[in-house]
């Protein structure tokens, strides 16, 4: 089976069981998981991000840390010294700016990255939070802030990537990391996201990495949907 480390699946399911018998089922077709909040908050649920890490895969703790910056500080440090690849966090600056010196002080190669605007909002729902600027602008802004914070990356929809890709360019950040959820293979049903695109779409614009969940773990064969995804990567 065809597998690429740039697919992400999202294991967003209701327990842990259901996730690892996710993963026993997905086996070698897929080399990357991203663990939510659903079951980081469970009994366990940090327990098994460690048990992914340690079957050889690689581990995004989607933790969107948001508080003052001594707490985000501290639970950086936490998370980096207990063992996780990618890490989320808020791109305000005091949090990411918090993040990075935590990371800093784990010291074990976590990769910070900072949640632009959430896939899911719409330009209404922006307005109703009080952000005069559309989601192309915002999360150009917080990019530029990003960057300025040494944060390793951000998480943006697919539809930004491309100018995201051109300021990290700008910036010298050739190695600045753009995980882009939002994914859908053509045809597939949206969900709950609002700036979608395919799988080829988002890496021709410039994306590192894709967050894939629904498309893969309510198909009736997952092992041939992260396949095909990882397929379509290839000829990208």
């Amino acid at each position: 089976m065809l597998a690429d480390p740039r697919l992400i699946v999202g294991l967003d399911l209701p327990s842990i069981d259901e996730a690892r018998a996710m993963v026993d089922r997905l086996a070698d077709g897929v080399e990357s998981y991203k663990v939510g909040l659903t079951l980081l908050a469970r009994p366990g649920g940090v327990a098994f991000a460690h048990e992914l890490r340690t079957r050889g895969k690689m581990v995004f703790q989607d933790w969107k840390l948001h508080d003052i910056g001594a707490q985000v500080e501290s639970a950086a440090r936490a998370v980096t010294e207990g063992g996780c690849d990618l890490l989320t966090v808020h791109a305000h600056p005091q949090v990411m700016r918090a993040a990075v010196k935590g990371r800093d002080v784990g010291g074990k190669g976590t990769k910070i990255l900072g949640v632009t605007v959430l896939t899911s909002l719409s330009a209404a729902d922006l307005v109703e939070l009080g952000h005069a600027d559309d989601a192309a602008t915002l999360v150009e802004r917080r990019v530029r802030q990003a960057l300025d914070c040494g944060v390793d990356g951000v998480v943006s929809s697919p539809l930004e990537a491309a100018r995201v890709r051109e300021i990290a360019r700008q910036a010298g950040r050739q190695d600045f990391l753009i995980v882009t959820p939002g994914v859908r293979p053509a045809g597939a049903d949206v969900g709950d996201q609002r700036r979608v695109a395919t799988p080829a779409e988002a890496l021709n614009a410039g994306a590192t990495h894709l967050v894939v969940a629904r498309p893969v773990l309510v198909d009736p064969d997952p092992l041939m949907a992260a396949a095909r995804i990882a397929a379509e990567m290839a000829h990208a």
